[in-house]
């Protein structure tokens, strides 16, 4: 090993390091949100029995998992495994949209005759740690290190939502609550209006997914240049030679 090609492998180790320690630090804070938030809604009984409805609050605890996971490979291996990178890019869309649902909702909450807090754990959950996670998602992405994100991470983002939307319609159904005034046919004129906003919603998860796979390809594309000056391989092509242990992103 050269002395240059060591130094790579060195710098490349802290690099890692730092993503590690990054990503154990969203966790942590998404944790504080997540236990902050609980204790708010302690004092409305109805908000404790529905609290782990909320899709926000399910993508919080997922993302938690996922960012635990992610900083141990980054702590124990020099790349992360492709199909945590779909998981990762997946699990921020998640959060992203929470965020913006939150927000769209306090907006038009009067419009509805809907009161909406914002407490400080809220804030963090759908205002501060959507950035925060995007900031460390596009850091990850321009150093290259990782495998490049596939575009099959199109045909994964839909599975939760959609699951999640069958269920919340249903117990919504049973228990006449929904986590979401959208999803009350009452308030949205019928049940044409669910519909309506359902499927903008799921456009907007499929918009995002395909602008950050896009923008991860072509952050890793200028990334991957800056770090080995050369003929470079297609982002397609990355990882399926013979001698590469991570030929197809299989998801888990």
């Amino acid at each position: 090993m050269t002395a240059r090609t060591h130094g790579l492998v060195a710098g490349e180790a802290r690099v890692r390091r730092g993503l590690g320690i990054a990503r154990l630090t969203l966790a942590v804070i998404e944790i504080v949100a997540l236990i902050g938030n609980y204790e708010y809604v302690l004092g409305f009984q109805f908000a404790v029995a529905n609290f782990y409805s909320y899709f926000t609050i399910q993508s919080a605890i997922l993302l938690v998992l996922v960012l635990l996971v992610a900083a141990a490979f980054a702590f124990v291996a020099p790349v992360d495994p492709p199909w945590l990178g779909v998981v990762r890019t997946i699990v921020t869309i998640y959060v992203l949209i929470s965020g913006i649902v939150f927000g769209l909702i306090a907006w038009q909450s009067a419009s509805f005759g809907v009161r909406v807090d914002v407490p400080w754990s809220d804030t963090l959950l759908h205002f501060v740690m959507p950035v925060l996670v995007i900031v460390v998602w596009s850091v990850d992405a321009v150093l290259a290190i990782n495998p490049p994100l596939p575009w099959t991470t199109l045909g994964w983002v839909l599975v939760l939502p959609v699951c999640w939307l069958v269920y919340t319609l249903w117990r919504g159904g049973q228990v006449g609550w929904y986590p979401y005034f959208f999803l009350d046919e009452t308030l949205v004129g019928g049940y044409w209006g669910v519909a309506g906003c359902c499927f903008a919603v799921l456009l907007v998860f499929l918009g995002l997914t395909w602008g950050f796979t896009g923008l991860h390809r072509m952050l890793w594309r200028r990334g991957r240049v800056r770090r080995t000056p050369g003929p470079q391989p297609s982002p397609d092509s990355e990882g399926t030679s013979p001698d590469s242990d991570e030929s197809a992103v299989v998801m888990p």
